[in-house]
């Protein structure tokens, strides 16, 4: 396909393209979808960017016309059916919609000519291999993944290539997390869940009330008379608490992240080859969803953990119908549900069924209903917390919270024109309804195509192609099965997700994408083997270099133009929290509620009659009073706030008595 021997001249074009054709992007720090830049703006922004993309497709275009035979030969293989499939899932999963249909038509243009022109650069890398790179790499891929051994599963230990990759995630996402998140919370949700986390390990379920509640208001958080507490549910909290006791909260995820390498390779071997649970396993631990969503402090990734957890040890009922793997998986179900109720629901259903071939010695249903039973023990731990919290255990807190905040039901499950929490930029029509649903999808499944690898050609690639012309075996229909339910119960649900860390409202969907492609490598392999010695290899070349650019490229594009001072939250307020200069001071923060407080409440002490340094919101005169007589002994100081400031945090005064607070008049009615 291509002149042997130029490999290394269009891998390097290909890097370079890829990295132009990403700053062709428009994502940025604040809350909103990705799109590609307007054309006036690409010529006045990124104009370097544009003439290297289109450079790289004239290029490219050169050695396709030069390649066209056996390019034609695989398009036929298709047949025009399938071709179609492909292409129409290759063309509207690469962008998202935009309120204008012709805006939304032109990114889609747009966006489809830069996954072509970077899939003609990955076929030209392949076929630009020489015999004899292909023969060394064929040797490595038999040493690394193994070589094909049939159809059948083949259960077994990690090794340590698994190994390696999980202690690589960690790792990654650990340097992550401390370097690009910086260890500080830049999503509302995680703010609440840091100090859910915090009075868990103090060994409290909610937090006394300080005086002058008005200046410590944070959003999602219930306040009532004598104390305040988070309403979300309690699962990830309580497993975040163990990190919070030891100092270091911020490490969990990239642990857990690991962890899922290991328990998705477990739970693969048991339902597929043990290749093709390798090489899912590799895209797990390359991919750009997971490591980023093991940098964070939200949910998801713990989520990700009990579920492989439960299904692992599901799969294992099923081929040793045993009480300890039916309690182990419905523990773990439950722990789903105690996390985010509505994957636990999916995780129950699908783990239920397929636990229904397990069959009992004595009784037939035994396994399942043993299954079913701890479940609901484990889960049912959420009712006598409730009952703590709200005084009733069928009320939860959450539901509570919106209730009072949005109006009854808002926040349920269904459909209605009463659903939705009034965020017109995140949801876009009234209530919620079939073009909410369409809606909705279209996102997720555009932020899964980009997220999901961070491959240049788009994440679906593979999968569609596998899906159009592989042969599905049972494990792929059950995979698909799950990708299904995942995205059919969330459709019940008023909101996508956001543009926070992809399709996190559909992240359980990982390992299904990832099995999936993984197939479709393999089934691509097995065609091009049967065409020519050593033509399999080449694609598996072709997936390799793909990984390659998305570790290289997009991932540090993505750390540094996204998440770094993500949402505008900076961590500098912790620095003011351990000088001892600020012992016992109560620190005026002005600013928004969001990012500016919300920064710098996280650090505050669990019992405000400590003597820690106390951040306080400083959003008017009168709370300034309140402040000044509650806490009379007490000095204060003033903090700019990013949005006040310019940059980061920064004292503009103290230490000042309550008398010296009172008599300044630059007191701030910051927006909230």
């Amino acid at each position: 396909m291509g002149v042997p021997g130029k490999a290394p001249a269009w891998s390097a074009l290909f890097l370079v393209g890829y990295l132009a054709s990403l700053l062709l992007i428009r994502a940025g720090h604040g809350v909103g979808y990705q799109h590609y830049r307007t054309l006036g703006q690409l010529l006045s922004e990124r104009p370097l960017a544009l003439a290297l993309f289109f450079g790289q497709a004239a290029v490219v275009l050169g050695g396709l016309l030069r390649a066209r035979r056996p390019l034609g030969g695989l398009l036929t293989r298709l047949g025009p059916r399938r071709l179609a499939l492909v292409a129409a899932v290759f063309i509207l999963t690469s962008a998202t919609l935009s309120r204008d249909p012709a805006t939304y038509l032109g990114e889609l243009l747009l966006a489809s000519l830069v996954q072509l022109v970077q899939l003609g650069n990955i076929l030209l890398i392949a076929g630009s291999l020489s015999e004899a790179t292909l023969a060394s790499f064929g040797g490595l891929l038999g040493r690394v993944l193994g070589p094909p051994r049939g159809e059948q599963p083949e259960p077994g230990a990690p090794d340590r290539l698994v190994w390696g990759l999980a202690l690589g995630v960690t790792l990654l996402a650990t340097a992550l997390a401390v370097f690009v998140y910086q260890r500080h919370p830049h999503v509302p949700d995680e703010v609440v869940y840091l100090y859910h986390a915090r009075y868990f390990a103090a060994g409290q379920l909610a937090m006394p009330l300080p005086p002058v509640p008005e200046a410590f208001s944070v959003n999602l958080m219930m306040y009532q008379p004598a104390r305040w507490f988070s309403p979300v549910p309690p699962g990830w909290p309580a497993i975040l608490a163990v990190g919070s006791f030891f100092g270091v909260p911020w490490l969990v995820n990239p642990l857990l992240g690991g962890v899922n390498v290991v328990l998705a390779h477990s739970f693969m071997r048991e339902i597929y080859p043990r290749r093709t649970a390798r090489i899912a396993a590799v895209l797990l631990a390359a991919s750009p969803w997971h490591l980023f969503m093991a940098m964070n402090f939200m949910t998801h990734t713990a989520t990700l953990s009990c579920a492989l957890a439960a299904a692992l040890a599901v799969a294992r009922l099923r081929r040793d119908p045993r009480l300890r793997w039916a309690v182990l998986g419905g523990g773990c179900i439950g722990l789903v549900s105690l996390i985010r109720p509505l994957d636990g629901l999916t995780v129950a259903l699908l783990l239920g069924f397929w636990s229904l071939a397990a069959r009992g010695k004595r009784v037939r249903l035994f396994p399942s209903a043993a299954l079913t039973l701890a479940t609901m023990l484990v889960a049912s731990l959420v009712f006598p917390y409730n009952r703590a919290l709200t005084g009733s255990a069928r009320s939860f807190p959450l539901m509570q919270y919106t209730d009072a905040l949005y109006g009854p039901g808002t926040n349920a499950l269904g459909f209605g024109a009463n659903r939705g929490l009034g965020w017109p930029g995140m949801d876009p029509f009234p209530g919620h309804g079939p073009i909410d649903v369409a809606v909705n999808s279209n996102i997720n499944l555009y932020l899964t195509n980009v997220e999901l690898l961070g491959w240049a050609t788009g994440s679906f690639l593979v999968l569609s192609l596998f899906l159009a012309a592989g042969r599905l075996r049972r494990p792929d229909w059950q995979m698909l099965a799950v990708i299904g339910l995942v995205g059919g119960l969330h459709a019940l649900y008023w909101f996508s997700g956001g543009p926070d860390f992809g399709a996190r409202y559909w992240y359980l969907i990982i390992i299904p994408c990832l099995a999936l492609t993984a197939r479709g490598l393999e089934s691509l392999e097995a065609i091009a083997a049967a065409r020519a010695a050593g033509a399999g290899h080449r694609v598996m070349a072709g997936g390799l270099a793909l990984i390659a650019a998305a570790l290289l490229v997009f991932l540090p594009w993505r750390a540094v133009d996204k998440y770094f001072h993500y949402r505008g939250m900076r961590p500098e307020a912790r620095r003011v929290a351990a000088a001892p200069r600020f012992a016992n001071g109560i620190i005026l923060v002005r600013g928004r509620g969001f990012p500016d407080y919300a920064s710098a409440t996280v650090y505050n002490p669990i019992d405000p009659t400590s003597g820690q340094p106390l951040f306080a919101w400083d959003h008017g005169p009168a709370l300034r009073r309140a402040l000044a007589r509650s806490y009379a002994s007490r000095p204060f100081w003033i903090l700019n706030g990013p949005t006040v400031s310019g940059a980061g945090f920064e004292i503009v005064a103290g230490p000042l008595s309550a008398a010296e607070l009172l008599a300044r008049p630059d007191s701030l009615a910051a927006a909230p």
